[in-house]
């Protein structure tokens, strides 16, 4: 075939599948329609789209990343309300992309899949309905926040009170006046602790471990800022970048140690210069280095713990009974409210769901030493199988939408090579995915996450679950195919 003819050559129209309906799975299927690619099915096994916010719906839930960062670069969003958004207002928006960019139109909801298997040349996705249908790429959006993790208590289901985690909240019970106790003091402790003090009537906080906090301020955006941005893309571009720029400044701090390391733990330990108590002021002071842990940012934690009515309570829990918590030195912590603000299983990926590929080679097996991902995207002996927010991903303190748009672009890359016929399968080799590690464990040492603490950061085996370069080599090493690294099949 000539090179005239191989170029008016119809593109083929690939089948698609994506698991999950949350940032990521809106961020693909928006731009495979802006590519004029329609044949895809969103399989969501909740009735409704928009994942981790729409699933937390917490008091006081909002983003810990400027709001302005916390957007697709294709679908602008004027009408931020504040420097940092609530949870409400974010899930607002992923679900109003994905009605304005047809995306909604091809989501099918309360369809958990079940398996994924390689047949004959394509995937079969079966749901737990028992329905099964054929595709040419499955992708994996279903995130890294979506099971909660529910804590290890004896007489946990003796409580006589409300309980419920902090994903799953129970809007019916009433808050204000209630005496309420809640298990865990991260990102999300941190935020229900600042909205719920003074509305309880006592709030009892069980720390197990003390976080670093960076207290701020979250402005409202003013009438006219949303006007400039309504009327100028120009300016919602410059103030996109903006916020990316100020998030990377950070970046030298976590990967490397130095000056601009010493000068954000200082800035960091001088928060604790807010509690006045010397004797809660230690209470609350971790024992390893600022940012090893995921740094929470809060608009009120440090002065809603000095209130009189909440109570940080270290002595670790021994068990609970109906009348509320009993902590190991024999005090009975009365409540009416248990909140478990306990996190989730971030190593789970898109698991429980069973993945098998050619010659049987599952998912499963290919971790059982624990999650790995060529580049965070791609896993070798799966075929046309791509994952968001994959092992690696650089998903501390950062905006997990710009690194799904990378993500996409690299997807989006192959898809279009097989449009075109040049491929029918990739998939990554084990080689190159051992290089890539090689390079991982290399840098690891030197990042701040590897300075000594327990963290959701460190998976199996004491792996740093984290991209240990900056976010501009994440977004070049995404942005081009390494076409020694795959393994590829292709029509002759």
């Amino acid at each position: 075939m000539s090179a005239n003819a191989a170029a008016a050559a119809p593109l083929r129209q690939p089948r698609i599948a994506i698991i999950g309906a949350g940032m990521s799975g809106i961020c693909l299927g928006a731009l495979l329609l802006k590519g004029g690619i329609r044949d895809f099915t969103v399989y969501e096994k909740a009735p409704a789209a928009g994942g981790t916010w729409r699933d937390n719906t917490y008091p006081g839930i909002a983003c810990d990343v400027p709001s302005r960062f916390y957007q697709y670069t294709f679908a602008p969003n004027p009408e931020w309300s504040r420097s940092m958004a609530p949870g409400a207002e974010i899930n607002a928006y992923f679900t109003k992309v994905a009605r304005d960019t047809g995306v909604h139109d091809r989501i099918r909801f309360g369809a958990e899949v079940s398996d994924i298997n390689w047949l004959d040349g394509q995937w079969s996705v079966t749901t737990a309905d028992g329905t099964s249908e054929t595709y040419d790429f499955v992708v994996s959006a279903t995130g890294i926040l979506h099971h909660p993790r529910y804590p290890d208590l004896d007489g946990l289901d003796t409580f006589g009170g409300a309980m419920f985690h902090s994903a799953r909240w129970d809007h019916s019970v009433p808050l204000d006046g209630q005496r309420i106790a809640i298990v865990g003091t991260g990102s999300t402790g941190a935020q229900i602790v600042s909205d719920l003090a003074g509305r309880a009537e006592e709030l009892v906080v069980f720390q197990r471990t003390p976080h670093w906090v960076m207290q701020l301020r979250n402005p409202e955006f003013s009438r006219v800022t949303r006007w400039l941005h309504r009327r100028s893309a120009a300016y919602d571009t410059l103030t996109y970048h903006g916020s990316r720029l100020f998030i990377e400044s950070f970046s030298p701090a976590l990967l490397h140690p130095g000056r601009a390391r010493r000068f954000a733990t200082w800035l960091i330990r001088r928060q604790l210069n807010k509690i006045e108590d010397p004797v809660l002021r230690k209470q609350l002071t971790p024992d390893f280095e600022p940012m090893c842990r995921r740094l929470i940012i809060s608009t009120g934690y440090y002065d809603a713990v000095q209130r009189d009515d909440v109570q940080i309570v270290a002595s670790p829990i021994d068990r609970v009974e109906p009348d509320g918590v009993r902590t190991t030195d024999g005090v009975l912590h009365e409540c009416d409210v248990l909140v478990l603000a306990t996190g989730f299983d971030s190593h789970a990926y898109l698991r429980p769901t069973a993945v098998t590929g050619p010659s049987g080679h599952t998912l499963d097996k290919a971790w059982a030493g624990g999650p790995r991902a060529y580049r965070t995207v791609a896993v070798p002996g799966l075929p046309n199988f791509f994952m968001f927010m994959g092992p690696n991903s650089p998903v501390g303190n950062y905006s997990l939408v710009a690194i799904a748009e990378a993500q996409a672009g690299f997807m989006l890359a192959w898809i279009e090579r097989w449009q075109r016929g040049d491929v029918d399968t990739m998939a990554p080799s084990a080689e190159a995915t051992d290089a890539f590690y090689r390079d991982v464990d290399a840098a690891m040492p030197d990042t701040v996450w590897a300075t000594g603490c327990t963290s959701w950061y460190v998976g199996q085996g004491g792996r740093v679950e984290l991209y240990p370069w900056a976010p501009k080599q994440f977004r070049a090493m995404l942005a081009k195919i390494e076409d020694e690294d795959f393994e590829t099949t292709a029509r002759s």
